[in-house]
């Protein structure tokens, strides 16, 4: 099938909460238009950030308390004093997430005093609540029993609560009727900003490129409303779990914790709830990356009680049928699939009956052989190409720390070019690659060292906390030369 990808472009890798800003992370506010101006004047036409869902306290965006809920620490509260919600002074004092979170319960309160005498925005809410029935009241209600219950996974509440007994789901419904509102209000208001922020992207004919895993957390709304669709006992715990067998990453595997999918039961409902999760993240960006793509071909399932991935077994996944479906129901899907580490046949001939591009990372391509999947030299047009990912170590970091036989290779590779020439060297290999996409992390083009690493894979301290101080100016010299190279290499 022919690749969805029109033309040649690049895009820059940051996520939403790198973004600068006076709140304890980035929002969807005026810091992000901005970024929007900058990389499109750089030549840039494509954002790319990581999963947006609701995090839970190590901060990962793949580890979500909803596949469907937008992150609410990425409101901008400014919002809410332009709207009558907050009073101004009370944006003082926004320097964690526990101080944003007080802030917008007071914004809810006021937020549904509103609503009951300006009919325009209770219609509003309302349509909004309609169209995302499907998920928004079932997380509703679980993000009010998180806080009632001290943050304890939901297998740990009162067996009523966990095993959604009517009467109990009631009654907390009566109890707890403000944290659900509070719930409904944060989704309601980041689906408005992030429609807007969307908006003004496309008025400067910018697309944004989100990331859906393919595994969702144990802890969260997706599997205690869905639990015949998990790998889920009686007591809420995992029968069996995910992650990867031995390999030359790991002797051990990787154990990663998430529940498999009943992959039987989700066929024979239509894959119903995969039909709704990737539709609802369509309708926010404009393309979207798979995670560990190479699962829905097949998948390692792991005893729950293992401690590693050394026990397990390959069974096959219905890849071929759900993106079929997908495709029924949702029309063209501009997927990007994740298929890194040790890719079969079988997985490579499903990403490209759907058209579907790969992933080329040129930190890999300098090691082995001629071989490399990775070398420049190998890249195929329908790909897409990266100086590295959110898990790799900034290209900077990536090239002082790694052995000099590699990088002696890679200045080969690069054109003969010398160790100062980094970062720019990689960037400049990137946008020439035959690929049709180029992505560029933004500690890249700041030229920044492992101090500004995202993410260290199988670690969860210290990740995921990096931002930018400030975002440079139009005249910087890092976007002159990233749009010389973007026009240079026809990306623009």
């Amino acid at each position: 099938m022919k690749s969805w990808i029109d033309r040649r472009r690049s895009a820059v890798l940051l996520h939403i909460s790198s973004l600068p800003g006076p709140f304890h992370k980035g929002v969807l506010g005026s810091e992000a238009r901005t970024f929007i101006d900058r990389i499109k004047t750089a030549g840039f036409s494509i954002w790319q950030f990581l999963p947006l869902g609701p995090t839970h306290g190590h901060g990962s965006p793949y580890e979500s308390l909803s596949s469907f809920a937008g992150n609410p620490e990425f409101i901008d509260l400014r919002e809410c004093v332009s709207c009558g919600w907050l009073d101004t002074e009370q944006l003082n004092g926004c320097d964690t997430a526990e101080q944003h979170a007080e802030k917008r319960k007071i914004a809810a309160g006021n937020f549904w005093l509103q609503t009951a005498t300006d009919t325009e925005l209770a219609d509003s809410v309302q349509s909004y609540r309609q169209a995302h029935a499907y998920w928004l009241e079932d997380y509703a209600l679980f993000s009010a029993l998180k806080t009632v219950y001290q943050d304890r996974a939901w297998w740990q509440w009162p067996a009523g609560l966990r095993d959604r007994n009517p009467e109990s789901i009631d009654q907390e419904k009566l109890e707890h009727g403000d944290l659900i509102k509070q719930a409904i209000f944060e989704q309601y208001l980041f689906d408005r900003q992030w429609h807007d922020l969307k908006a003004y992207a496309e008025s400067m004919e910018l697309q944004l490129f989100g990331d859906l895993p393919i595994y969702v957390a144990h802890d969260s709304a997706d599997v205690w409303a869905n639990r015949d669709f998990f790998t889920i006992n009686e007591k809420g715990l995992c029968t069996e779990v995910a992650g990867v067998p031995p390999d030359y990453f790991s002797t051990t595997g990787q154990r990663w914790g998430n529940p498999l999918y009943r992959w039987n039961h989700m066929q024979e409902e239509g894959f119903s709830w995969w039909t709704e999760r990737v539709r609802q993240q369509l309708e926010r960006m404009h393309m979207m990356r798979i995670d560990h793509f190479r699962g829905l071909e097949a998948f390692w399932a792991i005893p729950g009680e293992s401690e590693d991935g050394i026990i397990g077994e390959w069974r096959p996944a219905p890849g071929d049928a759900l993106m079929q479906t997908l495709q029924e129901k949702l029309g063209k899907l501009p997927l990007i699939a994740e298929d890194l580490g040790i890719i079969t046949d079988e997985v490579t001939e499903l990403r490209k009956k759907y058209g579907l591009p790969g992933m080329k990372i040129l930190q890999f391509a300098f090691g082995g052989d001629d071989d490399n999947p990775y070398l420049p030299k190998n890249h195929e047009k329908n790909s897409v190409v990266y100086t590295g990912t959110h898990d790799n170590d900034t290209t900077l970091g990536w090239f002082q720390s790694t052995d000099e036989g590699t990088r002696e290779r890679a200045l080969k590779e690069l054109h003969n070019a010398r160790a100062e020439d980094m970062p720019w060297a990689m960037i400049e290999c990137a946008l020439a690659s035959v690929a049709r996409l180029a992505v560029i992390p933004m500690q890249d083009i700041l030229e920044l060292g492992s101090e500004a690493k995202f993410n260290t894979p199988g670690t969860l301290d210290n990740n995921w906390s990096w931002r930018m101080q400030d975002i440079p100016g139009a005249g910087c010299c890092c976007w002159k030369l990233a749009r010389q190279l973007n026009r240079l290499y026809k990306r623009i």
